[in-house]
Order: C-alpha cells, then sequence, then structure tokens
C-alpha cells in the first residue's frame, strides 16, 4: 500500500505526538485489558508501563525497521493464572509471573537462535501465501464477535436488543462512521488520526447520554462509568517490587523444583504456539509496508525483541508481550508506518502510567466506542489477509483445500486446551492448514513426476 510515512520518515514533533497517541488509544483497551482479566490486583498502570518497555526493547533489537508496538498478550491470561495458584500467598504468584515470561521469553531466544543458522528459507516453504494469508485473515476475522459484542455493550454474550445496547450501538456507529469519514475524506491530518476524531466523536456522544441519564435518573443511557476516578491508582505498582517483597512458602507444590515446573508446563508451550502467530503478524506487516520484516532485520532479531522485551515488559507490568494487531491495523489504516511514532508512542505509554487522571481518563473510554474502532482495526487486518491470496491459483484444489481448512477452523473458533495449555483457533488453524498443504503438495509433486 501507499504509505504516508516510511518507516525511516520523521513527522514533525506536533504531528508526532498526535500519531503517537493515536497508536496508544488502538492498543490500549487490549493492554489493560489483560491485568482485569487475570486480576489478583495486577496493576493496568504498570502493564501499561510494561508494554512500553517491551516495545523499546523490541525496536533496539529489530534496529527501528518494525514499526509495531507490542503489548499484554491474551495467550498467557491461564498461564498467568496458573502462576498465581501454583502457590499459596501473593507474592508467589506475582513471582512466578517474572519466572514464567522469562520462560516464554527463553523459549523465543532459542528460536531465534536456530533461524539465525537455518534461515528463513524453510518459512517460506512450510507457509507460502496460500497458507499465511488466510491465516492473517484469521487473526482479524477471529476478533471480529468481539468488536461486535463490544459495539452493542453485549459484554455477556446475549445480543437482545434492549434500550442500553440501543444506546451503544448509536455511540459505536457514530464512531465507526466518523473514523471511516476520515479516513476517505479527510484533508491532511485528519487523514492520518482517524482513530482519534472516531473515539472523540463517540466519547462526546456517550458522554451526552451519560450526563442526561444521570441526570434524569435513566440507568440505560449511562454509558461512561466516571466513578472510576474515585479510585485511581496513583501510580504504577510494579510486578518485581510485589514480587520481591515479603517471605515465601512454596509448602502447598511440594518445592521449589515442582513450582518451577509447574510455571514451565504453563507457559513454554504456550509460547511455542505463540510463535506461528508472531510470523504470521510479521508477514502481514511486511505486507503492508512493502518490505519483508523477515529478511530485514530478520526473524532471529524479531523473535529476540519479542521475547526479551516480554522479558522487561514482565518484570514492571507482569504480563508477557506480544505484537498487537490493533497496531498493525492502525498502520494499515493511517499510511503511517513511522517507526519513531512507536517509539514515541511506548514513551508516553510510560510516562502516562505516572499520571492517575489521564490514565483513568483513558480507561473510562465505554467499549462500544472502541468497538466501534475496532470494527474497522480488525477489518483491516482480515482484508490484509485476503490481499496476500490474491495470486494463488484457486483453480487447483489443493489451494482451495488449504484455504478451507484454515478459513473454518479459524472461524469455527477451534481451540484445544490441555489442562492450563491452550492452543488457540488462529494457532489450531495455521497448524492444520500447513499439515494440508503438505500433504497435497506431495501429492501434486508426485502427479507432476508421473507426468514427466
Amino acid at each position: 500500500m501507499k504509505l504516508t510515512y516510511g518507516i525511516s520518515d520523521k513527522p514533525k514533533f506536533g504531528q508526532l505526538i498526535v500519531f503517537a497517541l493515536q497508536q496508544l488509544l488502538a492498543i490500549l483497551a487490549a493492554t489493560i485489558a489483560v491485568p482485569s482479566i487475570v486480576g489478583n490486583g495486577m496493576s493496568q498502570s504498570a502493564a501499561l508501563f510494561g508494554a512500553g518497555v517491551g516495545t523499546i526493547v523490541y525496536l533496539l533489537f529489530t534496529k527501528f525497521k518494525s514499526p509495531v508496538f507490542v503489548g499484554s498478550s491474551f495467550a498467557f491470561i491461564g498461564s498467568m493464572t496458573a502462576a498465581f495458584a501454583g502457590g499459596v500467598s501473593m507474592s508467589v504468584g506475582y513471582l512466578g509471573l517474572i519466572i514464567g515470561a522469562v520462560m516464554a521469553g527463553l523459549v523465543y531466544v532459542v528460536l531465534a537462535i536456530i533461524v539465525k543458522f537455518a534461515g528463513v528459507a524453510w518459512i517460506g516453504k512450510l507457509m507460502p501465501a496460500v497458507v499465511i494469508g488466510p491465516t492473517v485473515s484469521i487473526i482479524g476475522l477471529s476478533l471480529a464477535s468481539n468488536a461486535v459484542s463490544d459495539s452493542l455493550g453485549a459484554l455477556d454474550g446475549d445480543y437482545v436488543m434492549t434500550p442500553y445496547r440501543i444506546v451503544c450501538l448509536i455511540c459505536a456507529l457514530v464512531t465507526l462512521l466518523a473514523v471511516v469519514i476520515s479516513s476517505v475524506y479527510g484533508k491532511k491530518m485528519a487523514k492520518l488520526i482517524p482513530f482519534i476524531i472516531g473515539i472523540a466523536c463517540g466519547y462526546v456522544v456517550a458522554t451526552i447520554f451519560t450526563v442526561i441519564g444521570t441526570v434524569a435518573g435513566i440507568e440505560d443511557l449511562v454509558i461512561i462509568d466516571f466513578s472510576q476516578f474515585s479510585s485511581m491508582q496513583w501510580y504504577p505498582d510494579f510486578t518485581f517490587i510485589k514480587a520481591f517483597s515479603g517471605s515465601y512458602d512454596f509448602g502447598e507444590v511440594g518445592s521449589i523444583g515442582a513450582y518451577l515446573g509447574t510455571i514451565a508446563v504453563a507457559y513454554v508451550p504456550v509460547a511455542l504456539v505463540v510463535f506461528a502467530e508472531h510470523i504470521a503478524d510479521h508477514k502481514n506487516l511486511s505486507t503492508i509496508i512493502d518490505h519483508d520484516l523477515l529478511e530485514d532485520p530478520g526473524l532471529s532479531r524479531t523473535l529476540l525483541g519479542d521475547g526479551v522485551g516480554s522479558m522487561a515488559g514482565a518484570i514492571f507490568g507482569g504480563c508477557p508481550n506480544t505484537t498487537y494487531g490493533e497496531s498493525v491495523g492502525c498502520v494499515a489504516i493511517t499510511g503511517n508506518a513511522s517507526v519513531i511514532t512507536i517509539f514515541t508512542t511506548a514513551i508516553i505509554a510510560m510516562a502516562i502510567s505516572f499520571f492517575a487522571p489521564f490514565v483513568t481518563l483513558l480507561a473510562t473510554i465505554p467499549s462500544c466506542v472502541m468497538g466501534g474502532v475496532c470494527i474497522t482495526l480488525y477489518g483491516f487486518i482480515a482484508v490484509s489477509g485476503l490481499k496476500m491470496i490474491q495470486s494463488v491459483d484457486f483453480n487447483d484444489n489443493k489451494n482451495v483445500f488449504t484455504v478451507s481448512v484454515i478459513l473454518i477452523c479459524g472461524i469455527g473458533g477451534m481451540e484445544l486446551t490441555f489442562g492450563s495449555v491452550t492452543i488457540t483457533s488462529i494457532a489450531c488453524a495455521l497448524i492444520l492448514g500447513i499439515i494440508v498443504n503438505l500433504v497435497l503438495s506431495r501429492k501434486s509433486e508426485k502427479a507432476e513426476k508421473t507426468e514427466e
């Protein structure tokens, strides 16, 4: 696609701050959602700070050539919960978060070393466009239900339209239309900040409904929870502080060795699964910026950045990090691939984690407004994957079956859970797609030799 700002371009300072804030808004909801879901007193501000640290580490390892923000990974939620459950006290759990993130990061380091010596040619053979294209689409499509449920305020999965959900839908549609109109018809700066414009419009409408609902006593109109300002967390509650304070008792798990084994089983397999998603994300981003990141700076560097960044980020925020599809979608829609924008986003994320009012303000953005934004973000990811298979020959049933298996398993949500380890639908779809493609490709090769 045509980029407004390339990887090495540096927007003017004022524009740079605005672009960085837009990236921050795109990744914010997911980044702070992970500690909220895991619970156990985890700090959203600390997770935001950790994401900023992880992103800077990632950029350093990738020589500032990969324009993507890394944030809290949803894939490790089960692992983090297991870390807390593995000990007898809260402090043991926080220590487990750091140990687990280090183990997961080391998996990436080992994989990076293997790739360094083996090269990346095997990836192209194992995951050609017919495999990686629909997999990238699945990354966006698998999140479609989240965007819709957020837009309708139907977080419980019940889609029966109520007055509250109608109001949520109105806010989501206002946000969606503002993003689309700004991106397509906007001039100069407006075209580059559609998410800020969309979220601002949606927030204003939601505020109007909330004020009317509060004054009139109509609960269904109250969309924004301003009560969060009364319980603001004034500073990041860093994981390493909780982890290394107090005493430890490993009695319930038998020994330190057994506890470490529990953490390893929870984290290491997930890291191997997320490796596949790491490749898919970077293939997608490579297509968007028209620069093969697996070759330059190289898959070994992106893996090291992701792995070491997860270790560093988890020390502060407790959450292993991963490259964010929301960040990639933001790059795709705005055409801004400037790495300095990502770096500035990381700095701002770290800085505002100490400014409670601003963090709380961002946290009050209602899910329906973010849902309107995510409809476009996730849609762009899905379309990016489809673009990868434009040149694929669908007159060949081999390709039809490969894409079919990936799409159906991914959209159908085929997740496999073994204890605390979950193989995500994206990973399942990719693995099955690789197997089908390899089996059918072998048959095609035999057929060609027979004809010769």
